[in-house]
């Protein structure tokens, strides 16, 4: 062979596709050269993981969402949306770390069952190599919309957490030496949440007082304009590499200690006005979510519709059968159904919060977040169309 053929040979092969497995070994390498040394360390102090090690069955795990799964974004913006005080994370292993709860978020339980070691950390204080297992983009009072949660102070709206996902994908392109070939492969095999909308209801369509939505719009032109938003920015997550994505339903937030305090109705226990619309929103995400699973749209992407909103209408019907004595007020807050003010700094919240479904006035507990991640996971009680085990098995 002449010195010309070899060279081409060489470049042929330097060219070569790596294969899943070189590049979880690739990844692996890298992780445990620049990560697991300081994760070892936290692990001894803070037992912050499971006693028996698991091999995660995807890669890394994206999150993007409001405050039922933020986990520290808002901790250093000026907002009345944070939860970097006590007693927020008094059940959690490592604290106060600015999760809106007391324990787990949906999505930390979800993590463990998807068997990381680690809790995902917050993208606003993670650089270099540990965003190969994933970030939380998360800000509480955050939307769709780009004003939603503004009555709050300052936040990373929808659009914001999209473009930091490019972001991490430019800082990873380093670690696989600029092949986007390879990072796509390996993006592919990556799960994403998503859990947007609560917000643009609860603080955008349904405060009148500070926001005209409710006056430009009827309900069910306000949900297409959502879902319209909504798809752009799912559509833009896939062209930066998503491909198994979650996208959880607004939950029933006419039910939430928040709203029932301030209802008077007679008929219903919630406030249904508020329910219906979010109704709206749902059907067209379902809708949304069969769309993208024909293939033609977003081709190789495969998305799960989770039903927030059914799972928690069930625990309310059923609040006994699944361990919940309390299901309309808060374990932590003032006034009415401890919903009128939210959980205050250093306020004694409820002794057994294993028997209370609300923490504060807007989210729910560690154990109804357990509950949920678990059904969720392993079964189709609340996923459409597959569970979320078979959607990180494909």
């Amino acid at each position: 062979m002449s010195s010309s053929d070899s060279t081409m040979q060489n470049r042929k092969t330097r060219r070569r596709r790596l294969t899943d497995r070189e590049i979880d070994t690739m990844v692996a390498i890298i992780f445990r050269s620049c990560i697991l040394p300081v994760l070892l360390l936290l692990c001894f102090s803070t037992r912050a993981f499971s006693q028996q090690p698991r091999q995660a069955q995807v890669p890394c795990f994206f999150i993007f969402g409001d405050s039922l799964v933020d986990n520290g974004n808002n901790n250093r913006i000026l907002t009345l949306s944070r939860a970097n005080y006590r007693p927020y994370g008094i059940d959690f292993p490592l604290g106060t770390t600015g999760r809106f709860t007391n324990g787990q978020t949906y999505v930390d339980a979800l993590a463990r069952l998807l068997g990381f070691p680690t809790f995902i950390p917050p993208y606003a204080r993670t650089r270099g190599p540990a965003l190969l297992r994933g970030v939380n983009y998360a800000s509480g009072a955050s939307g769709i919309r780009d004003e939603t949660g503004d009555n709050l102070g300052g936040h990373m709206s929808m659009n914001q957490q999209v473009e930091n996902l490019g972001d991490t994908v430019l800082q990873m392109r380093r670690y696989f030496r600029g092949d986007n070939g390879t990072l796509n492969s390996y993006l592919g095999r990556c799960i994403f949440y998503s859990g947007m909308g609560s917000n643009d209801y609860l603080n955008n369509y349904f405060m009148p007082n500070f926001y005209t939505t409710s006056s430009d719009f009827t309900p069910k032109a306000y949900a297409a304009s959502l879902l319209k938003d909504y798809a752009a920015q799912l559509t833009q997550m896939y062209n930066y590499g998503a491909r198994k994505v979650i996208v959880s339903a607004v939950g029933p937030i006419g039910c939430i200690p928040y709203q029932l305090a301030r209802y008077n109705g007679n008929s219903s226990r919630c406030n249904e006005k508020i329910n219906s619309a979010i109704l709206i929103f749902n059907s067209g995400l379902k809708r949304l979510v069969n769309t993208v699973n024909n293939g033609r749209v977003l081709p190789g992407a495969k998305f799960v519709y989770l039903d927030a909103y059914t799972s928690s209408i069930d625990l309310y019907q059923n609040a006994a059968a699944s361990g919940f004595d309390v299901i309309d007020r808060g374990c932590c807050g003032v006034g009415r159904n401890n919903g009128q003010i939210t959980c205050l700094p250093f306020q004694q919240p409820c002794q057994d919060r294993t028997k209370y479904l609300f923490w504060d006035a807007f989210h729910p507990t560690e154990t109804a977040n357990i509950q949920f991640a678990r059904t969720s996971f392993s079964t189709r009680s609340y996923t459409y169309p597959i569970s979320i085990q078979q959607l990180a098995s494909l």
